[in-house]
């Protein structure tokens, strides 16, 4: 049986619902929006964690709520891969996985709390937003992923949205710096949900789905990805020379150079679910690379600019 599509008990079922390939789509924002605020102020760790662990709980409830509303539209079953199959196959009610993503947005709400305490309470508004679409990306009667613009509001909300707040706890005000060190990562985050798009093309146009890359077609959507990779070293080659902040330390992103150019191959080589999972590992990857690398080039930018 295929690594994808094994069965899973105690916590690993656990693990495995959270999605957590994807979950570098939350902490690199964060990363990235901390390192942003070093140029302004002293960092406060207390709010980096948390800021940290309540997009992480986000995160992992957006996947909780897209494996229950599938399988309630009847999109996932036991031979469905990518998906963490706590339902199809792991045996977890639709009930407790739904109740468990419920539990995390409320403690991510009381962390978010914490966070409007020590800045702004319209941080407020802007989480409940978030979190509102992370519910309906899947949820509701027209749920954001049956249309053409699920990787922008993906790249909008998990990228720019979540590193100006990221950025505004630290620093009480929002600057231009920010929003445009936040192009390649959106980017790169909408990029994942292209990617299980690309995948998940056949079934998804069987269900009545309306997906970028159902209306355009494998080709131009793989096309349209490595394009969009292209801005982001572009985004980040311009900034180098962007004053007062541009450094050379911002070239470590070009060491994840050959990450997005194997998942572009891939992508092209492969046409079912389960040939495409190494491409769709490979734009995982190349998100957590990136935005380390991103981030730490940001940091060690700042440190060296004081």
């Amino acid at each position: 049986m295929s690594e994808h599509l094994q069965q899973h008990t105690g916590i690993a079922k656990y693990y495995h619902l959270m999605r957590p390939h994807t979950l570098t789509a939350s902490f690199v924002p964060v990363l990235v929006g901390t390192a942003c605020a070093k140029y302004f102020t002293d960092i406060r760790i207390d709010l980096l964690i948390i800021m940290l662990i309540a997009c992480l709980l986000i995160q992992a409830a957006t996947n909780m709520f897209n494996e229950y509303f599938d399988y309630k539209r009847g999109l996932d079953d036991h031979t469905s891969v990518g998906i963490g199959g706590a339902i199809v196959r792991n045996g977890m009610s639709p009930k407790s996985v739904y109740n468990l993503a419920i539990a995390f947005y409320i403690i991510a709400a009381i962390l978010g709390l914490y966070i409007c305490s020590q800045s702004s309470w319209l941080i407020l508004l802007v989480g409940i937003l978030c979190m509102a679409v992370g519910y309906f990306y899947t949820g509701g009667p027209v749920p954001i992923s049956w249309t053409p613009f699920g990787e922008i509001f993906a790249g909008f909300f998990m990228g720019f949205v979540i590193i100006m707040i990221t950025f505004y706890i630290q620093v009480g005000h929002l600057e231009w710096y920010p929003a445009i060190m936040s192009i390649p990562v959106s980017i790169n985050i909408g990029m994942i949900n292209m990617a299980n798009n690309i995948r998940d093309r056949v079934k998804d146009k069987a269900s009545g789905r309306k997906t970028y890359v159902i209306l355009v077609g494998k080709t131009i959507a793989i096309i349209t990805m490595a394009l969009l990779y292209l801005i982001s070293f572009l985004v980040v080659l311009y900034t180098v020379f962007f004053k007062p902040y541009g450094s050379p330390f911002l070239l470590l992103v070009l060491l994840s150079f050959n990450l997005p150019i194997k998942a572009v191959n891939r992508f092209f080589k492969g046409n079912t679910p389960i040939e495409l999972m190494p491409a769709m590992k490979v734009t995982g990857q190349f998100n957590t690379v990136f935005g380390f690398l991103f981030a730490l080039g940001l940091y060690l930018a700042a440190l060296t600019a004081i």
